[in-house]
């Protein structure tokens, strides 16, 4: 019998998880997932759980300060992440069994003061440090000034780009065009891949607070209109480069948000095409529905429900007010990543 997630892998969607929890990602591969995607929320969570302190007391007795131990034990676990999607890899010939590695956060902290200049050459260096030896792994930059403008020199280094935090076309186009230069700069196009990280449920997060006067029939939507379309662009952009690889979307973000909407929300209406990173517990309520998940990615709604969507939503200003949120989510986490491990070396000292 086929089961939820395999209906939807057949449909065309390639399933990412998104955690590198070793124990979540052999469930994960069993179930059908053949990528992963971590961010600091993930190894600060994992690494709360205690299940990784002797190896933190390892690299404490080591010298390793706070910070150096963040990036060691990420390093480590998306490293572990890999092993289990290589074969994927490998039989894909690199077009798919990718782990993404995300760069350092603090970088668009509010209390950072580099300028977009000197943001864009720290995402360079960081980029090359730990894209370094790794076949499937993927670097993961956000859409922001610093992060835009380091993708051409990464891409033309050779390095496997995720563009992540993107929420509007703008900033789609923006990485877009600076990944496609830096590829056009590359010897050879035969191992060029990039991937694009649309989210999807936060739009609609937005919508239900600024946007009260959608109608019944837009509201809960804006996220996969925006995504769908932006799949449809890229479709489009790509299809006469007759490159090796596929230049995909990322639909992420599509755990719900609101507990009247069922779990497979998004991962029903994104289905058929490109890559879902769904939290665990999206795959698991997923794989429990008992839904058998069609190609959706390319059918809009009504002319009328987009109509209200395009006269009611703000772009520039939902692009601002989630971008802004999406960088706390991320700096702050990692902040609390040092204080975990500040604390766990502390319990470990005495």
């Amino acid at each position: 019998m086929t089961t939820p997630l395999q209906s939807l892998i057949t449909a065309g969607t390639k399933l990412w998880l998104d955690s590198i929890d070793p124990e979540l990602v052999k469930s994960n591969r069993a179930m059908g997932a053949t990528g992963a995607t971590s961010n600091p929320i993930i190894v600060s969570k994992l690494l709360g759980t205690h299940r990784f302190d002797d190896q933190i007391s390892k690299f404490a007795s080591e010298g390793l300060n706070d910070e150096e131990l963040a990036w060691k034990m990420t390093d480590i676990l998306v490293a572990q992440a890999q092993e289990v999607f290589l074969p994927v890899w490998t039989s894909t010939k690199g077009n798919d069994g990718y782990v993404s590695f995300e760069l350092d956060p603090l970088l668009e902290d509010k209390a950072c003061k580099l300028s977009v200049k000197e943001k864009a050459a720290k995402y360079i260096e960081l980029g090359k440090k730990y894209a370094q030896g790794h076949k499937n792994r993927m670097i993961k930059v956000p859409a922001t000034p610093g992060g835009l403008a380091a993708l051409e020199e990464l891409c033309a280094s050779g390095i496997t780009l995720n563009c992540t935090l993107i929420f509007s076309e703008r900033q789609y186009l923006e990485a877009r065009a600076a990944i496609w230069r830096g590829a056009q700069r590359r010897k050879s196009l035969d191992s060029f891949k990039s991937v694009y990280s649309i989210f999807v449920s936060r739009l609609d997060v937005y919508t239900e607070q600024h946007v009260p006067n959608l109608s019944a029939h837009a509201q809960g939507l804006v996220g996969i209109v925006n995504a769908k379309r932006l799949w449809s662009l890229n479709q489009k952009f790509w299809a006469d480069k007759n490159l090796p690889l596929q230049q995909e979307i990322i639909f992420a973000s599509t755990g719900t948000k609101k507990p009247s909407d069922p779990p497979y929300k998004y991962v029903g209406a994104l289905a058929g095409s490109d890559i879902e990173t769904n939290p665990p517990e999206t795959n698991d309520a997923t794989q429990k529905s008992g839904q058998t998940f069609t190609r959706q990615v390319d059918i809009l709604p009504s002319k009328e429900v987009l109509d209200d969507i395009d006269a009611k939503v703000n772009m520039q200003h939902l692009e601002e007010t989630l971008m802004s949120e999406g960088l706390e989510k991320f700096a702050d986490p990692f902040k609390g990543l040092l204080k975990t491990i500040g604390e766990i070396r502390a319990k470990l000292s005495k």
